[in-house]
């Protein structure tokens, strides 16, 4: 199994404890893939749902630039609830976790394909 295919396994993991929902596996491989080799870096791999710099980066990269929302106060809100749903205490959450429950959330699973 590669590093990759580890990784997309305990992302699915987390998916299923953290959110309560069976991963759709080939979008989470697709939000994977996605963000290349941040998944393998340590800071860049995880999100910090403390630092408000970080969450404006995900609203203005991700949800923005990537899925093409129009910037407004749903957008920090939707963030803020996948955050809380992830757990405020989980110091690991992933992003790519994280940018798949928010495509999910959005309803913007469409842009991976």
């Amino acid at each position: 199994m590669s590093k990759r295919d580890e990784l997309i396994e305990k992302y699915a993991a987390d998916i299923k404890s953290k959110f309560g929902q069976t991963p759709d596996m080939d979008l989470l491989t697709k939000v994977s893939i996605g963000l290349g080799p941040a998944i393998y870096n340590k800071d860049s791999s995880k999100v910090s749902g403390t630092d408000d710099k970080e969450l404006e980066t995900v609203k203005n990269n991700f949800l923005i630039k990537k899925l093409g929302l129009s910037d407004n106060s749903g957008l920090m809100e939707s963030i803020n609830v996948v955050i809380a749903k992830y757990g405020k205490s989980e110091k690991n959450k992933h992003r790519a976790v994280v940018y798949y429950m928010l495509a999910k959330h959005h309803g913007k699973e469409s842009i991976y394909n």
